[in-house]
């Protein structure tokens, strides 16, 4: 079977992330795949809205393919490395730039890639039992799929505190924060859709509207508040000290530090600068994260042994393996 199935449904494109057994982790196949049904429904004059979900309720997405990329950089192939992150890239941008309405079902586990398939578009549909995150640092990598543009959208802290803890958010979280734009219940997805296979271009968002459950975001509002509190500052150090010998801290200390310390100056270069410039931008970084030792290692700790027990190769050397001026200079000759 397919792991990317795609069909018309009424007036609705139906793309359907189909690799469960990895909880829909994308591979490069399935990233060509998922851009060519989208390039598909945008010709089909009768499609008026895109849908994207997955088949199983455990995942929306978790990502890319990590396992598959820490074999090929172990292996010294970079070529399909680069060419899943270029692909995937360009179809992060062409979610963004969808001139038909994009729905993404957002329900279960929802991570790194399976955001830059979602976040992009204009309506993110989470679920009571969605879990989105940018838990990149935990693996010796970055944040990328243009999260160095829309964490940086989110309000002040917030996506600083996301992408260096890698803290994973509800539906009320993600709504508070900005990452989804309504709730709906599990049980009415199907109802959900039904409504999009009949609905007009001009009906979508009253058909969202209509099939979207209340929920309260004042509590998870402040919790973000004071979960990202002193995440704004002018340096990585700051923004230790400001937790220091507390849980968060200690979450941080646990992720890669040569990691943590590009993310923190990725997001800091990234913030004037358009989505395009962004990806290229996480490009280049992405390429030398995965010929660290730390990636290979977070990814042997996280995903291949699963013993959470990582032996970071700059525990007593945090510094980044790129530096804050030149991750600025590259993000000026970019803004160009």
């Amino acid at each position: 079977m397919s792991q990317v199935e795609s069909k018309r449904e009424g007036r609705a494109g139906v793309i359907t992330l189909n690799r469960p057994e990895a909880l829909h982790a994308l591979t490069l196949p399935m990233v060509r795949s998922i851009r060519t049904a989208l390039e598909d429904h945008l010709a089909d004059a009768q499609v008026e809205v895109i849908a994207i979900r997955s088949s199983t309720p455990r995942a929306f997405c978790a990502g890319g393919d990590m396992r598959r990329i820490a074999e090929l950089s172990l292996a010294g192939d970079f070529a399909e490395a680069e060419a899943l992150f270029e692909e995937e890239y360009a179809l992060n941008l062409a979610i963004a730039r969808c001139p038909k309405a994009y729905v993404a079902l957002l329900d279960g586990i929802a991570m790194g890639g399976g955001l830059g398939l979602s976040v992009h578009g204009r309506h993110r549909v989470a679920t009571e039992h969605a879990v989105l995150a940018m838990p990149e640092t935990a693996i010796g990598f970055i944040p990328d799929v243009g999260a160095s543009y829309f964490l940086n959208k989110l309000p002040p802290g917030v996506g600083m505190w996301l992408g260096l803890t890698g803290a994973r958010l509800d539906a009320a979280g993600a709504l508070a924060s900005g990452l989804a734009t309504q709730m709906t219940r599990r049980d009415r997805l199907p109802s959900l859709l039904d409504a999009l296979q009949d609905a007009r271009a001009g009906s979508i968002e009253e058909v969202l509207r209509t099939n979207a459950d209340p929920l309260d975001t004042t509590a998870a509002a402040e919790a973000l508040q004071r979960q990202s509190a002193g995440f704004g500052a002018d340096t990585l150090a700051a923004v230790i000290q400001a937790w220091r010998g507390q849980a968060t801290e200690q979450i941080i200390a646990a992720h890669s530090p040569a990691s943590v310390a590009c993310t923190f100056e990725l997001l800091r270069a990234a913030r004037r600068l358009s989505l395009p410039q962004a990806l290229k931008l996480e490009l280049d970084a992405a390429m030398r994260a995965i010929r660290r030792p730390d990636f290979i290692e977070g990814v042997r700790a996280v995903l291949v042994d699963k013993d959470r027990r990582p032996r970071w190769s700059a525990a007593s050397n945090p510094r980044p393996w790129l530096s804050g001026s030149e991750l600025a200079r590259d993000a000026a000759t970019l803004a160009l």
